[in-house]
């Protein structure tokens, strides 16, 4: 899904080639905002880029978790995520699980990502069930493993880190 770093890491360099958010190639094939190498350049680009520059998916967009926000489900949730997600993106969701070290792009900073506006349920239900294949990234889709209740579990426990 995108970096392990959250804006302004490293004094990196930004979209077009100057100072920038979180490092790596961007935009116009120069070091770039998001990590990886730029959309111009063909390489990788995170979850978060390719919604803010394409939207998310008509399915997705506007969805809304209908699973109550209450500890049973969080805690639901958070024993699905360690089954499922925590090998790559840490048990804290920092994008430092076990299996992190030699993917390209890393796995997102979770923590970071429920953070931003674009974190929105659809956002979230989008990026677990389609993966990361599109940018370039080993995410995988969970779409034909997990349920769409246990997806909604899982995003219930990722507004909790």
């Amino acid at each position: 899904m995108g970096p392990a770093t959250g804006p302004g890491a490293g004094g990196r360099w930004g979209m077009m080639g100057g100072p920038g958010m979180t490092g790596g190639p961007g935009m116009m094939g120069g070091p770039g905002m998001y990590g990886g190498r730029g959309m111009m350049m063909g390489g990788p680009m995170s979850m978060h880029g390719w919604a803010m520059m394409q939207g998310v998916p008509g399915e997705y967009a506007g969805q809304r978790n209908p699973l109550p926000d209450d500890r049973r489900v969080v805690a639901e949730g958070k024993t699905l995520y360690l089954a499922n997600c925590a090998a790559c993106h840490g048990e804290r969701g920092v994008g430092d699980g076990p299996a992190a070290a030699g993917l390209s792009p890393p796995p997102a900073n979770l923590r970071w990502v429920v953070q931003r506006p674009m974190a929105r349920d659809g956002y979230l239900m989008w990026a677990i069930s389609d993966g990361g294949a599109v940018m370039g990234s080993a995410m995988p889709a969970f779409k034909d493993t997990l349920s769409e209740t246990d997806r909604w579990r899982i995003i219930r426990f990722l507004r909790t880190l």
